[in-house]
């Protein structure tokens, strides 16, 4: 079951590579609600650069297509970043989420689905052949106390 959202956003924009820039900043502002640590917003701002840069690089590799960007504040202090292509799907997940594994050429360095690993608590990623990659990220936020 699906836990209620306090407070959420949708984003949608062009695969374009300067966008993924843009997407980082939108995690910041939407996490900054929830008083994140400057390390905790760090590793959310990583993750989600690696998620969008997947799509950019692997989902749309001869075409500009769309990505999709949702961010949610669940309970328990948890922020969800979910991203979404409608590109080309990746044929074995298992195998893209092993370390140095890519399809994108000897430029890249196969490491995305780790680094999101170990910067988030939990990575859920769904792929189908020709219709694209859901990937979801959790992480648990600190409360900090206020002054």
């Amino acid at each position: 079951m699906r836990a209620k959202a306090s407070n959420e956003v949708k984003l949608e924009f062009p695969s374009h590579s300067s966008n993924e820039g843009f997407a980082r900043g939108a995690v910041a502002c939407f996490a900054a609600q929830m008083d994140p640590t400057l390390n905790e917003l760090e590793d959310i701002k990583t993750a989600v650069s690696e998620a969008v840069t997947n799509a950019i690089i692997h989902a749309y590799p001869d075409t500009i297509g769309k990505v999709s960007l949702k961010l949610r504040i669940c309970p328990g202090n948890t922020l969800e970043l979910t991203v979404r292509d409608r590109g080309r799907g990746i044929p074995d997940v298992e195998r893209a989420r092993q370390p140095m594994f890519t399809t994108g050429g000897e430029e890249r360095s196969g490491m995305g689905f780790t680094i999101m690993e170990s910067f988030m608590d939990r990575l859920t990623i769904r792929s189908v052949q020709g219709k694209g990659t859901t990937v979801v990220m959790k992480k648990k936020l600190s409360v900090r106390s206020r002054r």
